[in-house]
C-alpha cells in the first residue's frame, strides 16, 4: 500500500467501524463518516431523513449543467453473526486486505467511490455534470432508503448509475430482482383422532410447495443467458396449534428471484391460479399470497456509453440490488462494478476486502468520470 492510498484505507476501516447491522436501523455512524469524509474532501452534503434515525445521504461534486453520473451505494450491512475469527466490526488491516463486516457488501465501495470524488477535486477537473454518491439505507432488508429516493426524485439528470456493490470489479449490465410472498393457507380444525373430520392447512401448503418445484423446473427451462432463471426458495414455514390437532393454518414465506421483466403481483396471481387448477383450494381449505417487498431488475444494453466507458466483459448478476428502482422508476440506467466478492465474501464470516481491489477500483470510478463528464464530453 502507498502513502498515497493510505486514506483510502483509512476510510474504509471507519466505515467498517461504523457498522449499521440491518435489520437494527443503525445505519446513522456510518452516514456521519460519510459526511464527515466528504467535508474534509470540500464536496457538497445533502442529508435527508427517510425514517427516525435513519438518513439518506447525497455526497455531490458540482460540475456543470449537463448530465452527470451517479454512483450509488448503501449505508447498512447484515448482521455478523457468530464464527469471526477476529471482532467483525474492528476494520482491521492484516496483509493485503482490509477485514470486518461490510467490507465487500458494501463499505469498501463506498469508500473508493468518495476517494476518487476527493481526488477530482483537489485535481480543479472541469467536469460537464455533477457527479453524485447517494448512500441509502435500508437496501438489506425491505429498501425504505432507495424507495424514498425515488419517491423524491433527484436535482439533476444523470446520463447513468455506477452501483458501487462487490462485482470483483467486472462490469454488470444485468441484475435479477428480488420478492418477498407470503402464503396463507387456511383449513379447518378437528381432533386428530378423526382427522377427516377436518382440513390441514400444513398438508395443503406441502402440496403448493411441491408446485413451485414444478415451476422451477419450468423457470430453469427459460433461463436468461446472462441471469440464469428467476428462482423460488422457501425461508420459513410455521402452522398448526398442536400435535393432536388437524391444523387449521399454515403460513409460508417464499423469496423469489425475479427476471428484469418480472412483476411479483402477476407471479402471485399466477401461483394462486395454479393452486386452484390443481385442486389444493376448496372444501374447507383457503389460500391467501401477498407480496411483502419487492426489489425489480435492470438491463442495460451493452452499447451503452456507460457500459463502454467502464470496460471489461459485459456480464450479469445473480442477486438484487438498488440500481432496479433507479432503472424502472427514474428511468437511468445502471451497472453494478465494484471491490469485494459477492460469492466468496459479501455476507459471510470473516468477510474482507483486497486493497488492491479498493486502489483499482478508486482508479477506474476517476477515470470513468473523466471520460464520461471530462473536459472533451463538455465541449
Amino acid at each position: 500500500m502507498s502513502t498515497a492510498d493510505a486514506p483510502l484505507i483509512r476510510l474504509t476501516s471507519a466505515l467498517i467501524r461504523a457498522a449499521g447491522e440491518n435489520p437494527g436501523g443503525t445505519e446513522a455512524a456510518t452516514v456521519d463518516v460519510l459526511a464527515g469524509a466528504a467535508a474534509s474532501l470540500g464536496l457538497q452534503t445533502r442529508i435527508d431523513e427517510v425514517a427516525p434515525g435513519r438518513q439518506n445521504i447525497s455526497i455531490t461534486l458540482p460540475g456543470g449543467d449537463g448530465p452527470g453520473l451517479l454512483f450509488l451505494g448503501h449505508s447498512d450491512v447484515v448482521p455478523a453473526g457468530p464464527g469471526w475469527s477476529r471482532a467483525p466490526f474492528s476494520g482491521a488491516v492484516v496483509g493485503d486486505r482490509v477485514h470486518g463486516r461490510g467490507s465487500s457488501d458494501m463499505k469498501g465501495g463506498l469508500a473508493a467511490v468518495l476517494t476518487a470524488m476527493g481526488r477530482l477535486q483537489r485535481a480543479g477537473a472541469q467536469l460537464s455534470g455533477p457527479l453524485t454518491l447517494a448512500c441509502t439505507v435500508d437496501e438489506e432488508d425491505t429498501g425504505l432508503g432507495i424507495r424514498a429516493l425515488v419517491e423524491a426524485g433527484l436535482d439533476h439528470d444523470y446520463l447513468g448509475c455506477v452501483v458501487a456493490e462487490p462485482t470483483d470489479l467486472q462490469t454488470v449490465i444485468a441484475c435479477r430482482g428480488d420478492s418477498y410472498l407470503e402464503v396463507t393457507v387456511t383449513g379447518v380444525p378437528a381432533h386428530s383422532g378423526r382427522p377427516a373430520d377436518g382440513r390441514n392447512a400444513i398438508d395443503a401448503a406441502a402440496r403448493v410447495l411441491m408446485l413451485l418445484a414444478d415451476d422451477q423446473h419450468r423457470l430453469d427451462d427459460h433461463a436468461d443467458p446472462l441471469l440464469g432463471s428467476g428462482t423460488w426458495s422457501t425461508g420459513r414455514i410455521s402452522g398448526g396449534h398442536g400435535t393432536s390437532m388437524v391444523a387449521p393454518n399454515c403460513s409460508i414465506s417464499l423469496d423469489r428471484r425475479l427476471l428484469p421483466d418480472e412483476d411479483p403481483a402477476a407471479i402471485a396471481q399466477t401461483l394462486l391460479e395454479r393452486i386452484r387448477q390443481a385442486g389444493i383450494t376448496g372444501d374447507g381449505i383457503e389460500v391467501a399470497i401477498d407480496v411483502s417487498m419487492e426489489m425489480p431488475g435492470f438491463r442495460t444494453e451493452p452499447e451503452h456509453r456507460l457500459v463502454r466507458a467502464a470496460g471489461g466483459t459485459p456480464t450479469g448478476w445473480t442477486a438484487a440490488c438498488d440500481g432496479g428502482f433507479l432503472s424502472r422508476d427514474l428511468g437511468i440506467d445502471c451497472i453494478i462494478l465494484g471491490p469485494g466478492g459477492l460469492n466468496d465474501q459479501a455476507h459471510q464470516v470473516d468477510e474482507s476486502v483486497g486493497i488492491d481491489e479498493l486502489v483499482t477500483a478508486t482508479r477506474r470510478y476517476e477515470q470513468l468520470a473523466l471520460d464520461l463528464l471530462g473536459d472533451e464530453q463538455a465541449g
